[in-house]
């Protein structure tokens, strides 16, 4: 228990950085850029996730990297991100609403998508 809860506050350190990148990106892309609010969350995730996966895999997991891996995780957050951002589109939410909703969900989902299937013993 008291490695899952090591890992856990690990990944929700990294997540602080990772969520004030993706706002970031997010917030220029939308504003300054006026880009949709799907493709600028898939871009603010994108960069994000990115430095996200690679700081969890050594730090957090202490597991190694691999392209299979990065793109799995990449591909499976990005999608999710994508539809945050689809969904806000649809719904005229706030920007940073969406923001906030997928970094909630992202939290909990990518963590455990993580610990059991990226990261998990069985796949290394």
């Amino acid at each position: 228990m008291a490695v899952m809860n090591s890992t856990f506050i690990k990944y929700v350190l990294v997540g602080i950085l990772n969520t004030a990148i993706h706002w970031s990106a997010m917030g220029c892309c939308v504003y300054l850029l006026k880009i949709n609010q799907a493709a600028s969350n898939f871009i603010g995730f994108s960069l994000a996730v990115t430095f996200s996966f690679f700081v969890n895999a050594t730090w957090t997991f202490e597991s190694k990297t691999s392209l299979k891996r990065y793109f799995l995780f990449v591909g499976f957050m990005g999608l999710l991100a994508y539809s945050f951002g689809w969904m806000g589109d649809k719904l005229s939410l706030e920007p940073l609403l969406t923001a906030a909703f997928f970094s909630a969900f992202s939290l909990v989902c990518g963590y455990l998508y993580s610990k059991f299937i990226i990261f998990s013993v069985k796949n290394t």
